[in-house]
């Protein structure tokens, strides 16, 4: 009976023993399987953004001073107008431009941060506005519009297809009209291969806005690219619930108004702007947006102001991640996150960012991810 107790008390030990091990091991796997899809999650957030904001402008930027930049864009799907839109945009992109009292005055910029106008009131809103430069950048005159508003004479249609979009602007002019060639006929073209006709999914029969700025000798057709392609990328970023990172689509391509959900693991994105000298072309320095209404870098004003648009060459942007493992503090109390951290630290003072955690999110493990993203259309931009 002795040695039989003796046996159990040392099989208890053993048991104890690579249980203690195998709990020790397993926690410490969910913890690393966890902070790898942080990382994971963060490298594909990083992709994403580079990839939509890294060809921002594209198509337009060589018509940046003949009325694009800056203007109020007009657009219709359906013949039915979604630009301006005169309600806020969906969550989590709800408190953008102001909500519904300043969503209605979007204009056009290859890049736009609105500070702040997250839906935790820290994380900002990433605007990214692009075509695809390969279909044609070059804008073209538009000489007149026939009575319908829609046949267009141009220089020349050359290079253009059926389904290509493009913007129609004039210098001067305050709103800018996103058209779509004909969609059901081919480009009809004259011996001088100039006239174009307009039509299918976004455009708006009987827009005498259109016809009188076409008409004005003055507008210009900048194409942007192919619809059917995806050559267009009109998308606003934000962090919404459940850590996770939202695109929208401002031209709804796939006939929806809702967010797409994209990255999980984020809880918090930052960006700034990095400017250069128009004149020069040298780079001047990174700038924080604003929240103060009226500030030059305020959102309402970058987008007003052409000129300073035009000077946004790169944007860097801070993803805070956070895991989704939850971990208990060391003996001693210590958790796993510190009450809070800087974004932008190897920049001047007056552009870092503080970010604070809350005492239940110390428990779980976080990761910056910065990065920076050249606008290569803004630098390929002769000097002014």
């Amino acid at each position: 009976m002795i040695e039989l107790m003796v046996a159990v008390v040392i099989g208890l030990v053993v048991t104890l023993a690579v249980t203690s091990a195998v709990i020790f091991g397993e926690a410490q796997k969910r913890t690393t399987t966890s902070t790898n899809d942080m990382g994971q999650s963060g490298a594909y957030g990083a992709y994403l953004l580079d990839r939509a904001t890294r060809s921002a402008g594209s198509g337009f930027t060589q018509s940046w001073d003949l009325g694009i930049f800056g203007c109020k864009l007009n657009a219709s799907r359906a013949n039915t107008a979604i630009l301006p839109r005169p309600t806020a945009f969906p969550v989590p992109f709800q408190g953008f431009l102001g909500g519904a009292a300043g969503s209605a005055n979007l204009r056009v910029s290859p890049v736009l941060i609105g500070a702040g106008q997250g839906i935790d009131g820290s994380s900002d809103v990433i605007a990214v506005m692009g075509g695809n430069g390969a279909a044609g950048a070059v804008p073209r005159a538009i000489r007149s519009i026939n009575t319908d508003i829609d046949t267009l004479r141009l220089d020349n249609t050359i290079g253009l297809a059926n389904g290509d979009m493009a913007l129609v602007s004039q210098a001067g002019s305050n709103d800018c009209f996103l058209e779509q060639v004909n969609g059901a006929n081919s480009v009809l073209a004259t011996v001088n291969n100039d006239v174009l006709l307009l039509g299918g999914t976004y455009f708006k029969a009987g827009n005498s806005a259109l016809g009188t700025m076409a008409d004005s000798g003055a507008a210009y057709f900048t194409p942007l690219g192919n619809i059917a392609a995806n050559d267009l990328q009109f998308q606003l970023f934000a962090v919404g619930a459940n850590r996770t990172l939202f695109s929208y689509d401002l031209l709804k391509s796939n006939g929806s108004d809702d967010p797409q959900a994209i990255v999980e693991g984020v809880v918090q994105m930052n960006a700034l702007y990095g400017m250069v000298n128009p004149t020069t072309g040298a780079f001047t320095g990174w700038v924080a947006p604003s929240k103060t209404p009226g500030d030059p870098y305020y959102i309402d004003t970058v987008m007003t102001t052409p000129l300073t648009a035009r000077s946004i060459a790169a944007v860097r942007i801070a993803l805070v991640m956070r895991s989704s493992q939850q971990e208990k503090a060391d003996p001693g109390g210590q958790k796993v996150a510190p009450a809070g951290f800087t974004l932008f630290g190897d920049l001047a003072e007056s552009l870092h960012k503080s970010v604070v955690i809350s005492d239940e999110n110390q428990n779980y493990r976080h990761r910056v991810v910065e990065f920076t993203i050249p606008l290569r259309n803004i630098l390929l931009l002769p000097t002014t």
